[in-house]
């Protein structure tokens, strides 16, 4: 089970690297819908100002005080853990106390990597501690650590130039300034097999973000089958930065890493929250993000608000009493941050029900400003969405990364349509992966805005008299 999971976690973290860096505007001018079908969209004005406005006045406070409290108490909740499960717990508690009792779970093997210790420091050509946070699974350092030359690189060409023997024994430290996360997040991912190729003895890579105040940025990486497993962090781009100066200036850098881990599996749960559509139960509107964690930080943005939002769909459709005649499902994903392991565990357990899929929708990119969608689909089921996001002005942008998501991109590639939320998140990624995750980051207006937009939304697709047409 521990080699399929290693597996699923280098094929998730594939989809991720090869997201397009520029996002592509596809807000079609010349789309030609059934005019009873446009004149069907209109009518539901009234409903989602209803919606939206309940939210705004009320609803949505409550939600975004049980979200607080959520993450106040649970904190920072790891695929694998004892948190992470007793999270789950209370979230399905909670809905049932909403009075929504269609709430299930579904049981899966998950990653359980856990950091016991980090330390670093320079000893050439000067004393000085560094800041590091490893990747998760990163393998241990032996116990008295590693002692070695450092060796500074750009990027994967340049590490392609230089020969084995001047990489041989050298902790390899790669210093990729941030251009967008797809572009830049291979050096995490994929570092460490290709410096461990030429013989490193360990890597240190420059934080995934475009700012720091000396915070260190953790994530997943993976490793190649048959090459040698060598321990792999982060550290801030205040010290790559200075190393980078050093090695510039002709000066021998020489530090001293030491790391200790575990890694093993256990077992969590995706859960499920369903309001039954009144004529077509068996056809879903899906929202969802993911429950778990990094270990760093509160995981308040990433993916506290998205799972909050998510869950919080079914749940207020039910208490405004509006029952769409599709299921609205809200999945609260596991062990995302392993690797997509609990939305692949989805889609290989229900696979035979793809086609009932209307919609799959997925907030895992921040819960900022609400500036519409990242769709998916077919011209005219973009033409749809397109039409629907009118009602929600200046709420309507539609973007087109080919991308949206990150649990639902492997449902899109099997042809369902896919939506993720859009906000104004410049700085998602100043914050992501590090201790800086809070709840400081997040704004109640904001997070209720997107909760208002998100329930509305999904109420319009789940209730239109046509699906949304796939290619």
């Amino acid at each position: 089970m521990m080699d399929i999971l290693l597996k699923l976690i280098i094929v998730s973290l594939c989809v991720v690297v090869v997201k397009p860096s520029v996002i592509i505007q596809r807000y079609d001018d010349d789309c030609v819908l059934d005019p009873e079908l446009v004149e069907e969209i209109a009518s539901y004005q009234n409903v989602t100002k209803y919606i939206v406005n309940e939210i705004k006045a009320g609803l949505g406070h409550t939600m975004y005080q049980e979200y607080t409290e959520f993450i106040d108490k649970f904190g920072a909740r790891p695929s694998g853990t004892d948190v992470l499960e007793r999270s789950i717990d209370h979230m399905i508690n909670l809905t049932k106390s909403k009075g929504l009792a269609d709430v299930t779970t579904e049981e899966l093997e998950v990653p359980h990597w856990v950091r016991i210790h980090e330390s670093a420091s320079m000893i050439q050509p000067h004393l000085k501690n560094i800041a590091i946070l490893g990747f998760g699974p990163s393998v241990s350092t032996p116990p008295e650590g590693i002692t070695a030359q450092a060796i500074v690189i750009n990027s994967f060409e340049e590490l392609d130039k230089i020969n084995a023997k001047d990489i041989q024994g050298k902790i390899v430290v790669f210093d990729a300034h941030f251009i967008s996360y797809g572009d830049t997040v291979v050096y995490r991912t994929q570092g460490a097999s290709k410096a461990a190729k030429k013989g490193a003895v360990a890597t240190l890579v420059r934080s995934i973000t475009p700012f720091s105040i000396y915070s260190p940025h953790t994530g997943a990486q993976y490793y190649e089958d048959n090459v040698t497993k060598i321990p792999t962090a982060a550290i801030t781009l205040e010290d790559a930065d200075l190393m980078r100066r050093l090695q510039d200036e002709g000066e021998k850098i020489v530090l001293h890493i030491n790391m200790s881990s575990t890694f093993d599996t256990k077992k969590s749960r995706n859960t499920i929250v369903d309001l039954k559509g009144t004529v077509h139960p068996e056809k879903l509107v899906i929202v969802s993000g993911h429950i778990d964690s990094w270990d760093v930080g509160q995981g308040a943005m990433d993916d506290g608000g998205g799972m909050m939002i998510s869950w919080f769909v079914p749940v207020v459709l039910n208490l405004l009493k509006l029952k769409p005649k599709r299921t609205v499902r809200a999945i609260l994903w596991t062990a995302e941050e392993a690797g997509l392991v609990g939305a692949q565990a989805y889609l290989n357990k229900h696979m035979d029900d793809l086609h009932n899929i209307n919609l799959i929708m997925e907030s895992d990119e921040g819960t900022f400003k609400p500036l519409g969608l990242d769709f998916a689909g077919s011209k005219k089921a973009r033409c749809i969405v397109q039409e629907v996001l009118k009602q929600f002005a200046p709420i309507n942008k539609m973007e087109n990364s080919g991308y949206p998501g990150s649990d639902i991109v492997i449902f899109v590639r099997k042809g369902v349509p896919g939506a993720s939320l859009l906000n104004q998140n410049e700085k998602y990624y100043w914050f992501h992966h590090s201790e800086g995750d809070t709840m400081n980051v997040q704004n109640i207006n904001d997070v209720i805005d997107c909760s208002a937009f998100w329930a509305a939304f999904s109420y319009v697709i789940a209730n239109l008299s046509v699906d949304i047409p796939r290619t």
